[in-house]
């Protein structure tokens, strides 16, 4: 059973206009109707709290709005379930291990690549960006995926990192689109065990300090991402 959805380290009302939630472990269903309520009531209330979900999902591929499937392979052997999702990109992989978080925020791709990237430096982790394609790198490996989909202005789904755990389910696909492309984590990455939890509790330290960034005056808002 997952735990109760809580903040990691903040509790209570948003802070600097952003709530935090960790869900645990969950159904990628359960994660995306809870995206999708969180949509409607931004779309209600546009003076409702920003969030960001935390969350390790059970084995599951997702796509996104692409007519070209090429990415998923043998997609009648998938070990795992399939979802075609409101996002961009082709296929990846979302399992245990891996921190998942998605936001209802505007225009954010660049700065939760610049969270990430600023998140791993503090484990030893030099990472970084890489021209035209989106996500955050390691080197050669890619060590987090990012996906976003926008309905009325408003953003779902978001990030993947890598934290520690099985990565072959990767080798079912062409991740993101990109051929020959190594996955890694930070357990790979740095020989050191952590948890899917202190990473998240890490990044929400992070966010709440960083989100200042992501704010913008209202006319600056309709910008697609």
């Amino acid at each position: 059973m997952n735990p109760p959805s809580q903040s990691l380290g903040v509790p209570g009302e948003a802070v600097a206009g952003l709530r935090v939630r960790w869900h645990g472990r969950m159904e990628f269903t359960g994660a995306l109707a809870l995206q999708e309520e969180i949509v409607a009531k931004k779309r209600e209330d546009r003076s409702s709290a920003d969030e960001l979900l935390l969350l390790e999902h059970e084995p599951v591929y997702t796509i996104g709005r692409t007519p070209d499937r090429s990415s998923l392979l043998d997609v009648a052997h998938l070990p795992h379930p399939l979802f075609s999702i409101n996002r961009g990109g082709q296929a990846t992989y979302h399992g245990p291990g891996q921190l998942s978080g998605g936001q209802d925020l505007h225009r954010y791709l660049r700065w939760i690549e610049q969270l990430l990237i600023e998140l791993l430096a503090g484990y030893g982790i030099a990472a970084s960006r890489r021209e035209s394609l989106t996500g955050v790198w390691a080197g050669n490996c890619k060590i987090a995926s990012i996906g976003v989909g926008v309905r009325h202005w408003i953003t779902m789904h978001g990030f993947a990192l890598n934290v520690c755990g099985d990565l072959s389910p990767f080798n079912h696909i062409v991740p993101c689109g990109i051929n020959k492309v190594a996955m890694t984590s930070i357990e790979k990455e740095t020989g050191n065990k952590f948890s899917v939890v202190e990473i998240g509790e890490a990044l929400e330290r992070l966010a709440l300090d960083r989100i200042i960034d992501l704010r913008v005056a209202p006319e600056a808002q309709l910008i697609n991402v």
